[in-house]
Formats: C-alpha cells, structure tokens, sequence
C-alpha cells in the first residue's frame, strides 16, 4: 500500500512540475509577445520622430528660401543679413545669396534623408564647379569658421572645401569626374 501511496505522490508531483513548466512556457510566450509588440511600437514611435524631422527640415527650408528670396530681391533687406565684406558690389553679393540658397538646398536634401553623402558629393561637385559658387565659398568662410566642428554643417563643409581643391587641381575640363565621394 505504501508503494501505491508513494507512486500516486510522484504522479502528481510529476503532474504538477508538468503544470508549472507549462505555465511557465505560457509566461515565457506572453513576455516574448509583449517585448516584440514593445519593439514594434519604438520602431513605429521613431518612424514618427523621423519623419517630424523632415517636415520641420522642409518648413525651416522654404523659410529660408522666402527669406534669401526677399533679401535677394530687396538690398535694404539684404543688409541685414549681409555678412560679406563691403568691397564686394552689391551685385555679387546678391549672387552670393543665391548660390548660399543652392548650397544650404543641397545640404537640406542630406540632412532630411533625401540624398546620401555621395549624392551630395554628386550635387555639390556639379554645384562647386561653377566659379561663382567657389567665389561664395571663399566669402563666407569666416561664417562656417563659427560652426561647432562636430556639426553636420562643417563637416560637409570640409567636404566641399576638398572638393574645391580637387577641381582648381584638376588637369580635365571633366569636372564631372573629380573627386572622391567620401565614405559614409
């Protein structure tokens, strides 16, 4: 009778161990379910962020744009914003203000995730090939020489200037084909 005894104990505590394994599978499915739902949901809330970032980006560009566009149009309105040495006529530094619009477009496209780094290689060697692009680089260095040299800003502004190097080093009139794109 003992045996018996003891054999229906080691049942149910077989039973039992057997329960509690698979309660604890049960629990081990539900907290694997609920972390992935988690990760799904910081992967949706980031995808948000993001793309609040380009809007803002977008909206801070054609700000810009309207701004440079009423400076351009209007001198009285360019000298507030006219950082270019006086000896350079008002007439090139309207076109520094245009070609400011070009360069801070393409930097724009980068920044919001439109274009990669050798994109806008692409676009600034096309860009920086024209002599008076180059013009308002030199003009404005004093401005990026204020930048934080971490920024995304001067180090595409290190870019442009190795870039600027290698086409007045050039031997082609290919200017399409100068320069390194530089590794992401």
């Amino acid at each position: 009778m003992t045996t018996k005894k003891y054999g229906a104990q080691q049942f149910a505590s077989t039973a039992a161990a057997g329960l509690s394994l698979a309660g604890a599978g049960l629990m081990l499915a539900t907290q694997q379910r609920r972390s992935k739902a988690l990760r799904m949901q910081e992967k949706r809330l980031e995808q948000e962020r993001q793309a609040q970032r380009r809007v803002a980006l977008a909206h801070q560009q054609r700000m810009h744009w309207e701004l440079l566009i009423k400076a351009i149009d209007d001198p009285s309105l360019a000298a507030v914003i006219d950082t270019y040495d006086k000896d350079i006529p008002a007439e090139k530094r309207r076109q520094f203000l245009y070609a400011n619009a070009w360069y801070v477009n393409a930097f724009h496209l980068h920044r919001a995730g439109l274009v990669d780094v050798e994109e806008l290689f692409g676009h600034l060697r096309e860009l920086f090939q024209n002599p008076v692009m180059r013009e308002y680089w030199n003009a404005s260095q004093a401005q990026r020489d204020t930048l934080k040299h971490s920024s995304d800003e001067a180090r595409i502004g290190r870019i442009v200037n190795g870039l600027i190097q290698d086409l007045e080093e050039a031997d082609t009139e290919e200017w399409w084909v100068v320069g390194e794109p530089p590794t992401p």
